[in-house]
């Protein structure tokens, strides 16, 4: 299972149940790595150093003005987006991967950011592109 599962149309993480995993988002907690069901456990994130303190301080709540915009290049472009994921490196805010224009992977593939989370409300989950592994802000 590799990012475009996690960072689907629907946003939602699979729980190792197989159900999704939605929490309401508060303060910034701290992430780590999740269970994932189709990974071997005790995978780790080399990568969690490179989040910004403030950028994506509220996951869970869809906070930021540009959100009620949305994908900035796919509005540029004439497209509509499905969801979208914000970089916790720069704040850049993009479309998932359901999305035709696919820009927060994009953005990763330009810059070499390296996590990105969900910017939908009511979800507290981010995905490091680097290290292919599911995190949790707890």
């Amino acid at each position: 299972m590799g990012h475009r599962d996690f960072l689907n149309g629907w946003g939602r993480a699979p729980s190792p149940g197989g159900k999704p995993r939605l929490r309401r988002g508060g303060p910034m907690g701290t992430w780590t790595v999740a269970a994932d069901g189709g990974r071997p456990e005790g995978r780790s994130c080399s990568h969690l150093g490179q989040v910004v303190p403030g950028i994506g301080s509220s996951p869970g709540t869809g906070e930021g003005p540009d959100v009620a915009t949305g994908c900035a290049e796919c509005a540029a472009q004439g497209q509509r987006w499905v969801h979208l994921r914000r970089c916790l490196t720069c704040g850049h805010l993009g479309c998932c991967d359901s999305s035709r224009g696919r820009h927060a992977t994009a953005h990763h593939e330009r810059t070499g950011h390296p996590i990105a989370r969900s910017a939908e409300e009511g979800e507290t989950w981010a995905w490091c592109y680097s290290d292919e592994v599911f995190l949790e802000c707890r």
